[in-house]
């Protein structure tokens, strides 16, 4: 018999920060994915709200290619925004609709060690690059059918906490837990899909190859917030991730049957 058919199904999903800032499609997504069955894990971004509690405390944030500078200032206003307010405000909305879930940051139960980012071009400040994922933790809580709400905050096991990108630690979560799950990552925003045209929601990429995006990256055709997601997608699905799927929260069922949306494929 195929090792894989041995396997349970997870499912993985990343939801982003204009998801959580809207509080009627977050109560809305949420309700949904209550409703579906089996083993799932939700990592959250919130970057929306970081950003304007920071420009309201008159602190400067920088982007580069969709990825924070995470300075000491900006750590204290992610780890509040991240770990605190929105991953508990998600977990009670799970609880709501009979949904138990427990919220998560790296530092507990060591769920996700990291190191800072070294770059010789650029001071990403505390910004964190996974090490190691706890699969045991992860593997307990969803046998007591518990689902794990990740916060991206990371820590290095020197008790510094570190800021990692939400889509990386959604795609290290399912490549690391791909060897003991069929696992199925999804980003979910608010977009329908990956766009030819962002600017033009009816130009959904229903399936996208390496290679094509390798070009439309180069032609500058993906915005900066989408390049991280999908070299993470890439990532993943050269690591083990049997299926990656990016669409809307508005119909994740639909999404997680690959009946809409983008389905991230390898080259032919």
């Amino acid at each position: 018999m195929n090792q894989e058919h041995l396997k349970e199904d997870l499912i993985i999903i990343k939801i982003s920060g204009n998801i959580i800032d809207d509080e009627a499609r977050l109560e809305n997504f949420l309700k949904e994915l209550a409703a579906v069955k089996g083993n799932k894990i939700l990592v959250h971004g919130g970057g929306v709200m970081a950003t304007q509690l920071a420009k309201e405390l008159g602190i400067e944030q920088k982007m580069i290619e969709g990825r924070r500078i995470t300075d000491k200032d900006t750590l204290k206003i992610v780890t509040m925004v991240y770990a605190g307010y929105i991953n508990k405000k998600i977990v009670a909305l799970l609880q709501a609709n009979q949904s138990n879930a427990m919220g998560l940051t790296g530092a507990d139960g060591n769920s996700i060690k990291a190191h800072k980012r070294k770059n010789a071009n650029l001071d990403y400040g505390f910004a964190g690059d996974v090490d190691e994922v706890n699969v045991e933790l992860f593997q307990q809580l969803l046998g007591n059918n518990i689902m794990p709400v990740i916060a991206p905050i990371t820590h290095d096991g020197q008790g510094q906490l570190l800021n990692t990108n939400a889509d990386t630690v959604a795609q290290e979560i399912a490549r690391s837990l791909s060897k003991n799950f069929n696992v199925q990552l999804v980003y979910i925003f608010e977009k329908p899909g990956v766009l030819h045209d962002a600017e033009d929601e009816s130009t959904v990429i229903a399936n996208l190859h390496y290679s094509y995006y390798q070009q439309l990256k180069i032609k500058g055709l993906i915005f900066a917030g989408m390049i991280p997601k999908l070299d993470n997608a890439f990532a993943a699905l050269n690591s083990g991730v049997q299926k990656i799927t990016i669409g809307s929260a508005n119909n994740l069922s639909l999404v997680l049957e690959g009946k809409a949306g983008t389905t991230i494929l390898k080259d032919e």
